[in-house]
């Protein structure tokens, strides 16, 4: 039989037991949802979040894809975990109206250095000298960008309800621009395949895109297009002040975006390891570019995204390594 002072010993060694674990593992027996948006593109940074979330022990389900809208609201209500597609300040308007910092946790960046903004093809700029969107008023150059004979420049834009609507919708009036140029939406991908091809072709092109994004790993600028300037810093809504001219001058007509990890608030309160590792992840914008490529280049099935996010992970292990010893830490 064990005698008093064994009992003690044990107990006090299986309490110790147990506390190691909880440390290793902050996050055993607590579910994860993971958000993220409908476009494929963003899949390899949510899922390199879900799996350092799965290293610290978190029943981690496959994300919902969801659009920007739902995504916000569906954290904010809780029923979503996490996303990794706050852009800011492109979408500061749908952070704030899902509930801002009383219902979000975001700290620090994840992504940094993401632009925007308007292209055309090299050839046609300098045959034309074309520099600015504004020059596009002019009937006879807006006509080179015609793909459907109505006599207007067809701009290849963006998804209804995306960020990037609402700015150039806006443009386009503050421009002098609504005779000339049309705002063609609809599905994005399928939108820039048709304007790849017309410039395999060798017809004009002019489209919006942003980076991290493989558009500009096809049509690369300064090589195959040039980025078109604005005549002046001008956004909707809270936005209108806000100057976007970058250092060296020039002004594209978006503001540089960063990307953020939002979470649930609550989750974040209630799980400091896991808040710690949102705080603490950063992801090279080239890194995703890279791995978007990738995918345009067929390896765009699940697997082989799952594949990416792994050898991203094992090619960093030592900071993954670094990330995980500080979000455990958190936990203590």
């Amino acid at each position: 039989m064990f005698e008093p002072k064994n009992i003690i010993a044990v107990s006090t060694l299986l309490l110790s037991c147990n506390l190691m674990a909880s440390t290793d593992l902050p996050g055993k027996g607590i579910s994860v949802q993971p958000i993220q948006s409908t476009i494929a593109e963003e899949s390899f940074q949510t899922l390199l979040v879900s799996k350092m979330l799965k290293k610290l022990g978190y029943d981690v389900k496959p994300a919902q894809d969801v659009d920007y809208n739902v995504g916000y609201t569906s954290v904010a209500n809780g029923d979503g975990t996490f996303l990794t597609f706050n852009w800011s300040p492109l979408h500061d308007d749908k952070y704030a109206k899902a509930g801002g910092d009383n219902k979000f946790y975001r700290q620090n960046v994840y992504v940094s250095g993401a632009a925007q903004g308007y292209l055309i093809d090299k050839k046609t700029a300098e045959q034309y000298k074309i520099t600015n969107i504004a020059q596009l008023k002019d009937p006879t150059l807006a006509k080179l960008f015609d793909a459907n004979d109505d006599g207007k420049a067809d701009l290849a834009g963006c998804n209804p309800g995306w960020g990037c609507e609402a700015v150039i919708n806006h443009q386009i009036k503050t421009y002098g621009l609504i005779d000339t140029v049309i705002h063609n939406q609809g599905n994005y991908a399928a939108i820039i395949a048709d304007t790849i091809t017309r410039h395999k072709s060798g017809k004009p092109i002019l489209y919006y895109t942003w980076t991290p994004y493989w558009v500009s790993g096809e049509l690369v600028p300064g090589k195959d297009v040039i980025w078109l300037e604005v005549p002046f810093s001008s956004l909707p809504g809270d936005r209108r002040d806000v100057d976007t001219k970058l250092p060296n001058g020039r002004n594209y007509g978006f503001q540089m975006n960063q990307m953020h990890i939002v979470a649930n608030k609550a989750f974040a309160e209630k799980n400091p390891a896991a808040a710690k590792l949102f705080a603490i992840m950063k992801l090279p914008i080239h890194d995703i570019s890279a791995e978007n490529m990738q995918m345009k280049a067929g390896q765009n099935k699940p697997a082989d995204i799952e594949r990416h996010a792994d050898g991203w992970l094992k090619a960093h292990a030592k900071l993954v390594d670094h990330w995980l010893s500080e979000a455990k830490s958190a936990a203590k």
